[in-house]
């Protein structure tokens, strides 16, 4: 069963992984990498690992993303759909892409450490009960000062692209 579900996460993953690309819209784009990160967090949850989990829902989820979407928001998104970065490079890139699928394709069929899968050692919740009891105890000052500059910075980030209404 977890095997299935391990699939799933990692299919979805790679799909909005591939759609974090191919997008031309880079808020659609910005959601898929969103969507990507949110899978990681599950299969890191199927690893039993959960503060992992936690962690790549805070950080890349909370904190990457606000930064994303305040540089989209600094752009004009109609402008920058419309542009390409390099004009007429598509095939030499797409001939790359698959060469480098192909190389970790038998890369990953011809490495040992992927034919035996060992279980994760379980281990009490004292590293992660200390780690959030200084986290929250200790450095809670901190913690709070970060997330008010990131509100700050999403706060200014729509009061600068906003257009100005006249």
């Amino acid at each position: 069963m977890d095997q299935g579900f391990f699939l799933l996460f990692a299919t979805v993953s790679v799909i909005a992984a591939l759609m974090v690309v191919l997008a031309r819209n880079p808020v659609h784009s910005a959601l898929a990498l969103m969507a990507c990160f949110l899978n990681i967090s599950a299969i890191f949850v199927l690893l039993e690992a959960p503060l992992l989990a936690v962690i790549q829902i805070f950080v890349y989820v909370g904190a990457i993303m606000v930064l994303f979407v305040f540089v989209i928001m600094m752009i004009d998104v109609r402008e920058a759909v419309l542009q390409r970065f390099l004009p007429g490079v598509d095939l030499p890139a797409l001939v790359l892409l698959v060469l480098l699928g192909v190389e970790m394709f038998v890369l990953v069929l011809w490495s040992d450490r992927f034919s035996v899968t060992e279980p994760v050692a379980m281990r009490g919740g004292d590293e992660i009960r200390q780690l959030s009891t200084t986290l929250f105890s200790d450095y809670l000052l901190p913690f709070e000062v970060a997330s008010v500059i990131l509100l700050a910075a999403l706060v200014g980030a729509i009061v600068l692209a906003r257009k100005e209404q006249r």
